[in-house]
């Protein structure tokens, strides 16, 4: 009642409450946008550090720490799935239903002010009749008050007949009964103008005011409702993340540095003894020189390697010891060499009559000479030179080598139990044909069965052969003890057939030498001083000169640089994997590509 005359006003704060509500589904749609987007960055993350799988990283995460934190990305998952979880609950609890609620809200809304427009009309209608009928009256009253005065002049005057006189009296008395008729008009039409003017501020007015102030109020109840509704989505979520974040906590609490250690020392253990004590040498006596029996070089003694196994590691190299010069003498680069550039002018022909291309032959053949001079080294292949391992896992330490050798038949053993499992599953499948003949011809799964068979005997054999290596190896070590010390056995010296073994490719990931004993013979023979002499072995001499085609960046290990037309010395030819040896002075000296010089071999070289 007491805005009844606020019609205008009300209508612009209706429309206002509608924006405002709008405004706030506009915000909640906006944060349920972040959420999701939160959510994605999150699992994107997450799925960014997982390890992949058959990879090298996928071993690392058999650490504590590892562990831990791959447990970490895992509940990073579920917490972003929380996330997605208050996107999803806004949308519908609160955007979604906010939606609806603003369109039945303007509908509602355009209902009552049309019906207070209509009810604003038909006042003003009713106004305009009391005015229309109030004019009516006044102009009857003046036009009788005339016509009056008319007659009484004409009644008056001795001259005016006295027909004119009753024509006079006749008009006065019709202008005063209109006037009558318009007053009695009037006074209804006043009558009527007020019950309705009345009834318009007293009952019409205010019951629509009144549904548009309920109307507002569901709106702010409305709004109000759902703003604890954004507050309980994120409050229902709360206990899941808690308990993602108690998981995290819990995975933190497993990091065990003890047995972290642990593992590096079982992973990485080779199963070599430490070298013992070298024993001081007199040079002021004109005596043999003597080597400890565990020192890093071969031991004299008797001239005869030690076949007995648990000795002080003789015939054994050590892996510390210096092995890139080794590698940048005796070895050529791993990958093949470079073809020349394509600008080379045709008259520049490398590799000519003095240095004739041979058949690639073994690197055994290649230090054949060398070797039989030394033949402690009897594999300088297994140094650096490309290539996968040995099948036998022969390149690595021993208890490296036990492991690898354990882990292939673990596998092997879980090969045969998947195919005898698809054996008596086929065999089943079998005897239900043979039963029942309708569902299937029994001799259709013969030659699947006959070729399960196959792959179980080979897959046998293969074990048979891996557990033959595996009883080798484990025969060559000491008995583990209950804190799993573990101690190398002692290599043997290899006759002279050992050194064609060394096409096997047999070395270690780190390229460090390992020496293997050969699986077929033990041949003593005698030990050499090969790592004393190592160190302070005279250069090779020279064979030749050669002069650059091209230049050539000697960027991998064992090459060196040369400049386009420089002169150089040649001390050993391409053996025919396309490399040649050369040196520049007394301390620069590696590989370079055959076709990138022209050799020219002296005749009398050896």
């Amino acid at each position: 009642y007491s805005l009844q005359d606020q019609f205008d006003n009300l209508e612009k704060h209706t429309q206002w409450g509608i924006d405002v509500l709008e405004k706030y589904i506009k915000f909640v749609k906006e944060r349920t946008e972040i959420e999701l987007s939160y959510a994605k960055q999150l699992r994107n993350l997450s799925k960014k550090y997982q390890p992949k799988k058959n990879s090298k990283e996928e071993e690392e995460y058999r650490y504590t720490s590892t562990r831990a934190f791959l447990a970490t990305l895992n509940e990073m998952n579920d917490y972003a799935g929380q996330h997605e979880v208050i996107s999803e609950n806004m949308t519908s609890l609160i955007t979604g239903e906010l939606t609806r609620y603003v369109q039945e809200l303007k509908q509602e809304r355009k209902s009552h002010f049309h019906d207070g427009r209509k009810a604003q009309q038909h006042i003003e209608t009713c106004w305009k009749q009391l005015e229309a009928s109030k004019r009516r009256f006044e102009r009857d009253c003046k036009e009788a008050d005339r016509a009056q005065q008319y007659f009484e002049k004409m009644d008056a005057d001795i001259n005016v007949t006295k027909a004119d006189v009753e024509k006079a009296r006749q008009q006065a008395q019709l202008r005063h009964q209109m006037a009558e008729d318009s007053k009695a008009e009037y006074s209804s039409t006043l009558q009527k103008f007020n019950s309705e003017q009345h009834e318009h501020y007293y009952t019409h007015i205010p019951n629509i005011f009144q549904k548009i102030q309920e109307m507002e109020e569901r709106r702010i109840v409305r709004i109000g409702e759902s703003m604890k509704t954004f507050a309980e989505v994120d409050r229902q979520v709360i206990p899941i993340i808690g308990k993602c974040l108690d998981e995290i906590t819990k995975a933190a609490e497993s990091v065990d540095h003890k047995n972290d250690s642990q593992m590096v020392i079982e992973a990485f253990k080779s199963g070599f003894e430490p070298p013992g004590d070298i024993e001081f040498e007199d040079f002021t006596q004109p005596m043999k020189r003597t080597v400890s029996e565990s020192s890093l070089s071969n031991s004299r003694g008797d001239g005869k390697a030690e076949p007995k196994f648990g000795s002080k590691s003789k015939g054994k190299l050590w892996p510390f010891i210096k092995k890139n010069k080794l590698m940048s003498l005796l070895t050529s680069p791993h990958q093949p060499p470079p073809p020349p550039p394509a600008s080379a002018s045709p008259s520049a022909v490398p590799n000519g009559p003095q240095s004739p291309k041979q058949q690639k032959e073994p690197l055994s053949h290649r230090f054949n000479e060398f070797m039989t001079s030394k033949p402690k080294i009897h594999c300088f292949r297994s140094l650096k030179r490309g290539g996968a391992g040995p099948e036998d896992f022969s390149n690595l330490p021993p208890e490296q080598r036990r492991k690898k050798l354990q882990q292939k038949v673990d596998e092997l053993n879980r090969d045969i139990q998947k195919e005898m499992d698809s054996r008596d599953a086929l065999t089943k499948m079998k005897d239900v044909y043979i039963k029942n003949p309708q569902m299937g011809d029994a001799a259709s799964v013969d030659h699947r069965l006959a070729e399960l068979g196959q792959n179980i005997e080979k897959l046998r054999i293969e074990i048979q052969k891996f557990e033959g290596w595996l009883a080798e190896v484990e025969g060559r070590l000491p008995a583990r003890t209950e804190q799993a010390r573990r101690q190398s056995g002692v290599y043997e010296a290899q006759n002279a057939s050992g050194v064609n073994s060394c096409a096997q490719d047999r070395e270690s990931p780190d390229g460090s030498y390992t020496e293997e004993q050969s699986q077929e013979t033990e041949m003593k023979v005698p030990a050499t001083d090969f790592d004393d002499e190592f160190d302070d072995e005279e250069p090779l001499p020279t064979i030749g000169t050669c002069k650059a085609l091209y230049t050539f960046e000697g960027q991998n290990e064992g090459t060196i640089s040369v400049a386009e037309g420089e002169m150089l010395y040649v001390i050993e030819e391409d053996k025919g994997d396309g490399w040649t040896r050369i040196r520049r002075n007394e301390d620069e000296e590696g590989y370079v590509p055959t076709s990138y010089v022209e050799v020219y071999l002296d005749k009398n070289a050896k």
